[in-house]
């Protein structure tokens, strides 16, 4: 018998969703298919924020995330990651701030290899890189602060969102924000105990998927305010800096 699980993001009871294969992976939306592994991954839904996740994730160690998903195949199943993405998301922070980029000290979240920021630091960008993969020795503390956090298709991979958030909370200056990147769930989530949305991938790594109100109420918990540019990129800010105002006649 399943045990009572509550939402990470407002505390409400959850009920089970569905069950998927380990090796559900985002390839499926390319016509992708592994082979099935026969270990059985349950996600929960909250019928109140929408926040849906799967929860035995949050006893997993670092080790076992390396080991199990961000091991040597993950290559297979998210050929984005290496180039294609950093140099995406390098085009999308330069359309955004590169004229006021010498009032930017930046970062990026769980930027993997730091592609990202050594492209940014090409072009003469204050830009720093950190993932707790990558750079397992560094503590948080000692990154300093920043105005600017970048976390591109990072919300989806956390176990504990809250830890993230907190981590978050450390490194941003009052007046900074965080430009982060994952979709939202808004009708993507078949509630009669279907999932089969293609972004609902433990092989990937994405274990807690966003509705729009989850992300407001996360926001709120940590005094943010949220918006959002599209379906998949958003802000969490306090303090509008003026670097950035241009940017909050279109959020």
């Amino acid at each position: 018998m399943l045990s009572e699980i509550f939402c990470p993001i407002c505390n409400t009871a959850c009920t089970p969703l569905d069950v998927v294969d380990f090796n559900k992976s985002c390839e499926e939306a390319r016509g992708k298919f592994l082979q099935l592994s026969g270990i059985a991954v349950y996600y929960y839904h909250c019928d109140h924020c929408g926040f849906c996740f799967a929860p035995e994730f949050n006893q997993w160690t670092l080790k076992d995330f390396s080991d199990k998903i961000y091991n040597d195949e993950y290559i297979a199943i998210d050929p984005d990651y290496q180039e294609i993405r950093p140099k995406s998301n390098k085009a999308v922070i330069i359309n955004f701030f590169e004229s006021n980029k010498e009032h930017i000290q930046h970062l990026d979240w769980g930027g993997g290899n730091g592609l990202l920021s050594q492209l940014l630091q090409e072009t003469n960008w204050n830009s720093l890189s950190y993932d707790p993969f990558f750079n397992k020795e560094t503590e948080i503390k000692t990154l300093g602060q920043f105005n600017l956090i970048t976390a591109f298709e990072v919300f989806e991979h956390v176990p504990d969102v809250h830890q993230l958030m907190l981590q978050l909370d450390i490194l941003l200056k009052k007046n900074g924000i965080v430009l982060f990147s994952t979709l939202l769930s808004d009708n993507k989530i078949n509630k009669n105990r279907r999932l089969d949305w293609w972004y609902a991938a433990p092989r990937n790594g994405h274990i807690s998927l966003f509705s729009k109100e989850s992300l407001i109420i996360l926001a709120q918990k940590y005094h943010f305010n949220f918006g959002s540019f599209s379906s998949g990129l958003h802000l969490f800010f306090r303090e509008i800096p003026n670097w950035a105002k241009h940017l909050f006649k279109v959020v």
